[in-house]
């Protein structure tokens, strides 16, 4: 009998570490990429588990949550990923929180003869030439849809459309500039903050697109209980000085 409870202890106590020691898995739009890196890496030194990140764009990651892909939190670019995951119940939706707010900026290669870019059809279509101009896809990615918004509203579009490099992610458009391989790019003030090989010379009107708002909520399969201290601990002062020193603001 003593021998029974001895095994019995010891598998208990197995499974109790192996459960500590679960990786925290966390789907997150691409433009997090660096902040949330460091972020997670910040919990990890403090006491928490190890945090498994896969970054994309939202929607896509949406789509892989409602289709059952394992994970425990989710964080999205914009509220309409987050509504799609809500709808196909792959969230929980008590859990759901605006978290961060973010802004939309033109970049060029920083080696560009290029310091400011006037936010008009003559400006644009000098700078391009012959080049692209590259963001998200318009129809699926947040920061496309942002910048179709912005530029439809400022007139921009129809000089702009035929010059679009679209890409699934806003740090593949980023690249694309920093490598030179695009005249111009829209992204997230944060993306350009990230990369030294790009510099910003516009910034659009918050007022020309819908706010750039960063939803976040424990996914509905989840079953690791630090999925909920992870949540707070972004929403934390240990993790604000993070997200702020990259050029986001938290949503108080």
């Amino acid at each position: 009998m003593y021998r029974l409870a001895l095994v019995v202890g010891l598998l208990l106590g197995l499974s109790a570490q192996v459960f500590a020691d679960e990786k925290l898995v966390v789907f997150a739009a691409a433009s997090m990429k660096t902040a949330l890196d460091a972020a997670a890496a910040k919990f990890h030194q403090t006491g928490g588990p190890e945090v498994s990140l896969s970054y994309g764009g939202s929607l896509g990651l949406a789509r892989q949550l409602i289709a059952g892909a394992p994970a425990d939190v989710f964080v999205s670019a914009d509220e309409p990923s987050m509504d799609a995951a809500a709808e196909g119940k792959a969230i929980k939706p008590d859990t759901r929180v605006d978290f961060l707010r973010n802004h939309l900026v033109v970049v060029a290669p920083k080696t560009a003869a290029l310091d400011k870019l006037t936010l008009d059809a003559d400006a644009f279509a000098a700078a391009l030439a012959s080049s692209k101009l590259a963001t998200g896809e318009v129809k699926t990615v947040p920061v496309g849809r942002y910048a179709k918004e912005s530029l439809t509203k400022l007139k921009l579009w129809d000089v702009v459309e035929p010059k679009l490099a679209m890409t699934d992610n806003v740090r593949a458009a980023l690249e694309f500039v920093a490598r030179g391989e695009a005249a111009l790019g829209i992204v997230y003030a944060t993306d350009a903050v990230s990369e030294g090989r790009v510099k910003v010379v516009a910034k659009f009107p918050d007022d020309s697109h819908a706010p750039i708002v960063y939803p976040i909520a424990i996914a509905a399969g989840s079953k690791n209980p630090d999925a909920e201290k992870f949540v707070a601990f972004l929403r934390s002062p240990a993790a604000a000085e993070v997200f702020e020193a990259q050029g986001f603001e938290l949503v108080k």
